[in-house]
């Protein structure tokens, strides 16, 4: 029989307590953690209060690809492999460290969300773990771009080097320049 340690436990506590914190979704918590799940659903209900969205985890590569999350997948997947390399952490212990220094550098208004959520950021890990994306150097800037792997990188120019005609056209834009209208 396998004795359970407390400090171990204590520590799978915490780490999901982090991860609730900054976002993550139960199955997030569930492949990370070793609690059982009604252990999770408890200390997410606790913080959150209320219980975790139900539903499947996004798992296309071409969000990230696009123009405003690319930049931001960028950003992430840049700081989280230059800790890898330089800070000696590993696994769910450099996202975390990564998307708090993503985070940092993203400031977002208090009723937003930053575009890329902390689960999308686990998920932009596993898919370049997967092989399923890479880097591509920008030949204008030199930046480190989150791209499909399979895709030809010969002259790569990145979203903010190359920006699309439509970028920052969102519907809060739109509703934004509608308000200035009317009030002129």
């Amino acid at each position: 029989m396998a004795t359970k340690s407390v400090v171990n436990e204590a520590h799978e506590i915490q780490l999901a307590i982090d991860l609730v914190n900054l976002g993550a979704r139960l199955q997030l918590l569930e492949s990370e953690t070793s609690l059982s799940r009604e252990r999770l659903l408890k200390i997410y209900k606790e913080l959150k209060g209320v219980s975790p969205p139900k539903g499947m985890l996004p798992f296309s590569t071409d969000w990230f690809i696009t123009w405003q999350p690319n930049i931001h997948s960028s950003l992430f997947m840049n700081i989280h492999k230059y800790l890898q390399k330089h800070a000696g952490v590993t696994g769910i212990e450099t996202v975390v460290k990564a998307y708090r220094l993503y985070l940092e550098q993203v400031p977002v208004s208090v009723n937003e969300e930053p575009v890329l959520s902390l689960t999308r950021a686990w998920t932009l890990v596993r898919f370049f773990d997967g092989k399923m994306l890479t880097f591509a150097k920008c030949n204008k800037c030199g930046g480190q771009f989150v791209a499909h792997r399979l895709d030809l990188h010969d002259h790569y120019a990145c979203g903010l080097c190359h920006v699309p005609s439509r970028a920052g056209k969102t519907k809060k834009h739109r509703e934004m320049e509608l308000s200035l209208a009317l009030v002129a």
